[in-house]
């Protein structure tokens, strides 16, 4: 689990590791809202959340810090990470 987000690899690799965690997130979506559709159980426990919250803010800082529209950015990683680039035009 990644522990810190430093730069934009570190966003990258977070937003890689949520669609690995089979999330359909957003990142102004609080994780402690996400449910599991097959089991309709909380995807995250109350920690969990807690500490995807806290790095799902530094991705924000950092997307800030290099004028990096974080939206757009982890929308393109979910798009090429699930193949659904073929199909939904990446933004530019």
């Amino acid at each position: 689990m990644i522990t810190k987000i430093a730069n934009l690899d570190d966003v990258s690799a977070f937003a890689k590791l949520l669609v690995k965690e089979s999330v359909n997130f957003h990142p102004d979506e609080d994780f402690i809202n996400y449910i599991n559709i097959q089991t309709a159980e909380p995807t995250y426990t109350a920690k969990e959340a807690e500490v995807r919250n806290a790095l799902m803010a530094e991705c924000f800082e950092v997307c800030d810090e290099n004028g990096i529209d974080i939206y757009d950015f982890m929308s393109k990683i979910v798009l090429q990470e699930t193949a659904m680039d073929k199909l939904i035009p990446q933004p530019v």
